[in-house]
């Protein structure tokens, strides 16, 4: 085997897994070496404190201060309450419609300075650092050396694509092309006298999680991915879709089963025959990144 940089990745059959299929993946040609990671809860922490959740609570807090009044909408008080029973009663795509009312009619480049000004200044609610320090250092290192062997690699999330893309690149490498998410509609607005693209409250096809994810990443990407990593039921299809490639190909499934460094949870989903289970418990001898 060719030397391969994996520092916080224990020896064992996970880590020799990963090996065997680097080696592999370099008789193939490089437009073929494509990865794809699912974002939430594989490459940072996603649970119990999910980012892009934490920022819409936080952005439903500071339009109270001005509007009062919304906090007597059904939807906002299920959330800032966190009412799980009245979540469900409202229903779960409604709910996600009224935090899309938030930003309903700006600019992307102003929906982009929100989120940038909120990873600036907020903190994880539990570790009390930033959300850069949330992100798995594994998986990074793994990243940087699909990277180095000339993979092409991106992210498929079910969060919003426009929320990922502002720390897509400076949190884990990927341009902001290069991530496929759940997409929230736009509408070309000329009122100013320029034309520019505004947000709207509509949801552009089903959130980009099980089959969608697939059909996503095929329509995005142009390529199959020969290599995918995820850690929930939502990335099942995907995992799938990688291993069932021509040639070498890697599914990567990310157990969370450290309640002592990460938290403890059970994602739905187990290891399917020809998949890489990782323990973080046991694989991995560091999970956060330092900054």
């Amino acid at each position: 085997m060719s030397q391969v940089k994996l520092p916080s990745w224990r020896q064992g059959a996970t880590r020799d897994a990963i090996e065997v299929f680097l080696d592999a993946a370099e008789m193939l040609p490089e437009e073929r070496r494509v990865a794809v990671f699912d974002v939430d809860g594989t490459l940072w922490c996603e649970r119990p404190h999910n980012p892009q959740l934490q920022f819409l609570v936080a952005e439903l807090r500071t339009a109270i201060e001005s509007r009062p009044e919304l906090a007597e909408r059904p939807e906002y008080r299920a959330v800032l309450e966190w009412d799980r029973t009245a979540i469900a009663r409202l229903g779960g795509v409604n709910v996600v419609l009224a935090l899309a009312d938030l930003h309903v009619g700006i600019t992307p480049e102003e929906f982009d300075a929100r989120v940038r000004a909120w990873f600036e200044a907020s903190r994880h609610p539990d570790l009390r650092v930033p959300w850069s320090q949330t992100r798995y250092r594994p998986m990074l290192e793994l990243i940087a050396e699909l990277r180095a062997r000339h993979f092409s690699v991106y992210l498929a999330t079910g969060t919003g694509t426009e929320f990922i893309r502002v720390v897509s690149q400076r949190f884990f490498g990927a341009a902001p092309e290069g991530v496929v998410g759940s997409q929230i509609g736009y509408e070309l607005d000329r009122s100013s006298g320029v034309p520019r693209v505004l947000r709207t409250r509509e949801v552009v096809g089903d959130p980009n999680e099980g089959p969608a994810k697939v059909a996503n990443v095929a329509r995005s990407l142009g390529r199959r991915p020969i290599f995918a990593a995820g850690s929930n039921v939502g990335d099942t299809e995907l995992l799938e879709y990688a291993d069932a490639a021509e040639g070498p190909s890697l599914a990567v499934l990310v157990r969370h089963d450290d309640a002592r460094r990460e938290y403890a949870y059970d994602g739905g989903v187990g290891a399917r025959d020809g998949w890489t289970a990782v323990s973080m418990k046991d694989d991995w001898s560091t999970i956060y990144a330092d900054t």
